[in-house]
């Protein structure tokens, strides 16, 4: 762990934390404050269209079941288990960069959608596959003349996969452990279990899953803390204070808090904020290339919703919850800190309630994941269907095994904490995270050709040029 440990501050240094604040900052000001200006437009076009009966053009997925997967791989427990491991490392501060990542991260996540749905390639069935992957092949390689892409490929792939080590399966038997006392190693074979049931099956059966399972969800948790923050509404205005002034002075020690400085706090906010809302990760868009829709930019508006919703809406929650009820400095950190602040107002049944909503949501999110490991394994293999079906049918064999070990490690290693378990995901989030973040700046131009047709098709913003093209697929 020292060693992981070491690794991922260096990874989360300076330099990473600059490219997020930067990548955010060229596509919120690029896009005039698109985020800002058209949030009624996000809004309508999204949650506004969710049981519309239109056919929304080519691809392989409603918008609904491709937003029900994303959300499920990100409205995991990054929004209840990480806000409170950052708020347990960093102090309150955490919550406001999380905010800040969050706002940036609303137009990051849209352009790399959009990108991924404008390079998406067909395969041999009709299905429709893309990612950060397919725009660094076709937009760096082909388009742009870059000659390594593929490098760029295969360390971003090698970030991905490393998330098999998954923090879900730890933090459901970290969670069921705390609430009923059954041994972590114990629900984390019947995770394993579960994961096996959830993944023999294909995306869009997935998608089918996840749209029934995931929005009750995120409704059931959003009641949950309201409630809480209500009864403790006295408390909220120096909660926001708290939050406020310890993001830029550092939290000084208290309790069982050990203290924190800036640089801590905005690296795990920051941290933190990517894990939940997966904006800049290039996770999401590896599944939302599949959806079906008329232009690129308008699947790109869930990914600025998806964000909206995930670290705006819910990170929100969790964090005024834990700080309202006192609790941030407990000495707690992970899914305990938040079942004991639900805890303080809903009682025992809150807490078990909060722990089947962690269990629900852990699991949405493992076979969301599934479904990115599928698409970069699809584009490996390229037109080799034999090769294809057979090593996504070993990888359905290794892939809960990697979470259980993260389970078995934390059971036996008494002296590792869910702190020192979480610089895991800081190390598989970093990696592709930089790598992706790279690329989309570098392919910003196209995604403000598209977001400018969009606007002039849709929002009236401009002239439409009959010969512009929606789709790369197109040529």
């Amino acid at each position: 762990m020292a060693i992981i440990k070491t690794i991922s501050d260096l990874l989360w240094g300076m330099p990473l934390i600059v490219l997020i604040l930067l990548a955010g900052i060229i596509f919120t000001v690029g896009s005039k404050f698109f985020q800002i200006a058209h949030l009624k437009h996000i809004l309508k076009n999204t949650i506004g269209t969710l049981f519309s009966k239109k056919d929304n053009g080519k691809g392989m997925m409603k918008p609904l079941e491709v937003i029900s997967i994303a959300v499920g791989g990100a409205v995991g427990v990054g929004n209840i288990g990480g806000v409170a491991t950052a708020i347990a490392v960093g102090g309150p501060g955490a919550a406001f960069w999380i905010r800040v990542a969050a706002f940036l991260g609303m137009m990051m996540k849209m352009a790399e959608v959009s990108l991924a749905v404008y390079y998406r390639s067909k395969d041999e069935k009709g299905g429709y596959y893309g990612g950060p992957t397919y725009y660094m092949e076709k937009g760096l390689g082909r388009d742009k003349g870059f000659k390594f892409w593929g490098v760029l490929a295969v360390i971003f792939g090698i970030g991905i996969f490393g998330n098999v080590f998954s923090m879900q399966n730890f933090t459901v038997a970290q969670s069921v452990n705390a609430t009923f006392g059954i041994p972590m190693l114990a629900v984390g074979l019947v995770y394993v279990g579960l994961t096996y049931l959830a993944t023999v099956r294909e995306i869009p059966w997935l998608g089918k899953l996840a749209a029934k399972v995931v929005p009750p969800m995120c409704v059931f948790y959003l009641v949950g803390g309201i409630v809480i923050i209500i009864v403790n509404i006295t408390q909220l205005p120096a909660a926001l204070g708290l939050i406020i002034s310890d993001a830029f002075t550092g939290t000084a020690a208290t309790g069982a808090f050990m203290g924190a400085g800036v640089a801590l706090i905005i690296r795990t906010g920051l941290s933190r904020a990517m894990f939940s809302s997966e904006a800049g990760w290039g996770t999401s868009p590896m599944i939302h290339a599949s959806a079906k829709t008329e232009h690129p930019v308008k699947q790109g508006l869930w990914g600025a919703f998806e964000v909206f919703v995930g670290t705006m809406c819910i990170c929100t929650v969790t964090s005024l919850v834990i700080v309202v009820t006192g609790l941030w400095d407990s000495g707690l950190d992970g899914a305990p800190l938040t079942l004991a602040a639900f805890e303080t107002v809903l009682g025992p049944v809150g807490t078990i309630i909060i722990t089947v909503a962690i269990f629900l949501f852990a699991l949405s999110t493992t076979t969301g994941w599934w479904a990115y490991f599928e698409v970069l394994l699809r584009h490996l293999c390229g037109t080799n269907e034999k090769l294809k079906r057979t090593l996504i049918n070993v990888f359905k064999v290794i892939y809960p095994i990697p979470g259980f070990l993260v389970v078995l490690l934390a059971a036996v290693g008494n002296d590792i904490s869910g702190a020192d378990i979480w610089e895991i995901a800081n190390l598989t989030t970093g990696i592709p995270a930089f790598v992706n973040l790279i690329v989309i700046v570098i392919l910003s131009g196209k995604f403000f050709q598209l977001l400018k047709d969009y606007k002039a098709r849709y929002l009236g913003i401009g002239t439409v040029d009959p010969n512009f093209r929606l789709f790369d697929e197109e040529e």
